[in-house]
């Protein structure tokens, strides 16, 4: 009796959805909440939003403020090494354009941070950004498509344009004009959970 017992218990465990995954974000201050308390960031709200439905869900915020994709490369083997995440995040590139650097460096950049997440065994999503035109119609289209092409390149999940939900309304913007309020996070987050989510079950389905 004990050994059938065993054996049930055993096949359940197999059987049951494995919904435990880490999700690495590894960002400039849009996603370190820059100006806010960190439980009001997107990070943080996803990790909320998540638990409902995927209650073992981690998400490790690495964002640090004012970095751009080459910062990035330096710290991120170390993060992959330590946190050996599911799902790497890369909100990045924002800082690049500000500070006008070449459009070819950036996208192989976000490539290689993608191929970096990839080789560790982790699924890759890459959040897009825009700047403004003052840049320039040229630079900043050819910027926007910098994303779309480096994520096509690693085959990585994309959300063209991170801000896209709050861009047009000044009110979701600290007086900066550059970073999210508070008010602003949860509209952030939906179009991150609409690629994510999917992710994730991808991830139990391939466990099963």
């Amino acid at each position: 009796m004990r050994l059938i017992l065993s054996i049930l218990v055993f096949g359940l465990v197999l059987c049951s959805p494995v919904q435990a995954a880490k999700v690495l974000v590894i960002g400039d201050s849009i996603s370190a909440a820059y100006g806010l308390d960190e439980s009001d960031g997107w990070v943080s709200l996803a990790q909320k939003e998540l638990s409902l439905t995927h209650p073992d869900i981690e998400m490790i915020n690495a964002s640090i403020s004012g970095d751009t994709t080459e910062g990035a490369l330096r710290r991120l083997p170390a993060a992959l090494e330590r946190f050996k995440p599911d799902v790497l995040i890369i909100e990045l590139g924002g800082n690049d354009g500000l500070r006008g650097y070449p459009l070819k460096k950036i996208r192989e950049n976000l490539i290689t941070l993608a191929k970096l997440g990839q080789d560790a065994q982790a699924h890759v999503l890459i959040l897009g950004m825009r700047i403004p035109s003052n840049y320039g119609p040229a630079y900043t289209e050819k910027f926007a498509q910098t994303f779309v092409d480096a994520a096509a390149q690693s085959d990585a999940e994309l959300v063209p344009f991170f801000l896209e939900p709050i861009a047009l309304d000044t009110v979701y913007f600290q007086p900066d004009g550059i970073h999210p309020t508070a008010d602003a996070q949860p509209l952030l987050l939906q179009p991150v959970l609409d690629k994510l989510v999917p992710m994730l079950d991808a991830l139990v389905e391939t466990v099963q």
